[in-house]
């Protein structure tokens, strides 16, 4: 399966997906130097947000797709240089809107989850 939406994210900021299938995406992730918010290496849950924001838009994949509402909770830190994998899977459709749940994993440790409310515009959201 091809990938057809968010087709310009930065893969070093967001997630490499891995897998991609109908309703699901797997992006793999390593936390680097410059996402530290100190000098212990925490990273920013920001960037944890954005590679689980990724493989939920990934897991609708189509082009118009855009975030809605987010519900997530953060269960464990990450720390530079650790190797995280997010899972999305789409659970619900309902005319325009697509609900999703995505965990993050750190090995078999789940540092991040969440059910994203997306929606897939007729067109473009920037496309007046």
């Amino acid at each position: 399966m091809d990938v057809n939406t968010h087709k310009s994210v930065d893969p070093g900021l967001c997630g490499q997906p891995e897998t991609l299938g109908e309703g699901l995406a797997r992006v793999a992730f390593t936390a680097l130097p410059a996402m530290a918010a100190d000098d212990r290496g925490l990273v920013h849950g920001g960037f944890v947000f954005g590679l689980a924001d990724y493989a939920a838009m990934l897991a609708v994949n189509d082009p118009n797709v855009v975030l809605g509402a987010a519900e997530v909770r953060f269960t464990a830190p990450v720390v530079v240089g650790e190797t995280l994998m997010a899972e999305a899977r789409l659970t619900d459709t309902a005319g325009k809107k697509r609900l999703v749940t995505v965990t993050v994993r750190r090995g078999e440790d789940a540092v991040f989850t969440g059910t994203f409310t997306c929606f897939v515009p007729e067109k473009h959201v920037l496309d007046r």
